[in-house]
């Protein structure tokens, strides 16, 4: 087990890494990786799981001690980045299909990623933790909604089967895994270690999985989807940071909400376009790319700022240092 728990520490390590490596591979030889496509909503599930298992009511205690900074972040999380998806998909004049998939991708909740890039980055990952699961929770609501007003001008959107897809690949497991906690809470508490490992493998293989399924889809598409999915990835972390400053919140807890807004559970909105979009195969494309690139942007913010000391105020965050 030890070793285990070492090799899960290296994965979360070097998150950005194989998660580049599955994807070059499945580029390079798809008829090797798109069997795992008929798998994307079960490894969601898995990571879904994954984290219902390590939720604990401590991760809610912020939306009532420090409300403010989780109402704000979270109500960045589901504006920022749908509107910046709606604005670069009118700027760019994007096909239908990727207008829709950029905007889905920015509707989805934030991803489980973020908390470990918070982590390396020295940030608030109590804040961090909280914002997920309180994002991930509104996901069937608002994800929906969302897509619904700002894409519907460019595909059909049926936001009542979307919101139950929702509740089957990210709700029904979350909860699953709490009442494994509850049941079984010495067995979890001993294998926690490896659920990092595990939610690593399943990410990478979400990201081979649509990479081999749009792989021609995506040298076709050429530059335009990267500077679709990146500028809406880098905008949506700077925009999220710009909301701490603009609060006056500590260091830690900009670099948190920065990272929460800007990294979103990409693999949602791949099986969701997968799901409800199948004839307009376009529209994954951008959740496609968005899996890998919120990956290395966020990793490499979080390398960044692992570098730089957290100002007084910020080094003084109780949650921070509860955490560390």
């Amino acid at each position: 087990m030890k070793h285990i728990n070492g090799i899960s520490t290296l994965a979360n390590k070097y998150f950005s890494v194989i998660a580049i490596l599955f994807a070059v591979a499945a580029f390079s030889f798809p008829g090797e990786f798109i069997w795992l496509g008929s798998y994307i909503s079960i490894l969601l599930a898995i990571v879904m799981f994954g984290m219902g298992m390590t939720m604990k009511p401590v991760d809610f205690k912020l939306v009532l001690t420090q409300p403010k900074a989780v109402i704000f972040g979270v109500l960045a999380q589901f504006t920022i980045m749908p509107l910046l998806a709606f604005g670069i998909a009118k700027l760019l004049n994007l096909p239908p299909e990727l207008a829709a998939g950029i905007i889905l991708v920015g509707c989805v909740p934030g991803g489980t990623s973020s908390n470990v890039m918070v982590y390396l980055a020295k940030g608030n990952v109590a804040l961090s933790i909280a914002m997920t699961s309180v994002s991930t929770m509104l996901a069937p609501i608002l994800t929906p909604t969302l897509l619904y007003l700002l894409a519907g001008q460019w595909m059909p959107v049926d936001p009542f089967a979307m919101f139950l897809s929702i509740i089957q690949v990210i709700i029904v497991p979350i909860i699953l895994g709490i009442i494994i906690q509850k049941m079984l809470p010495s067995m979890v508490e001993k294998g926690k270690d490896v659920l990092p490992l595990v939610s690593v493998i399943a990410v990478s293989c979400v990201c081979a999985a649509v990479v081999s399924l749009n792989r021609d889809n995506i040298a076709a598409a050429g530059a335009i989807i990267f500077v679709t999915v990146i500028l809406h990835n880098l905008l949506g972390l700077f925009v999220g940071y710009l909301v701490g400053v603009v609060m006056k919140l500590d260091a830690d807890t900009r670099r948190a909400i920065s990272i929460e807004v800007g990294i979103q559970n990409a693999g949602l909105g791949v099986s969701l376009a997968n799901t409800h979009f199948a004839a307009a195969p376009l529209t994954a494309l951008p959740g496609a790319v968005a899996v890998v690139m919120h990956v290395i942007n966020g990793s490499i913010l979080a390398s960044i700022w692992s570098r730089k000391p957290l100002d007084k105020k910020g080094a003084k965050s109780k949650q921070a240092k509860k955490i560390a």
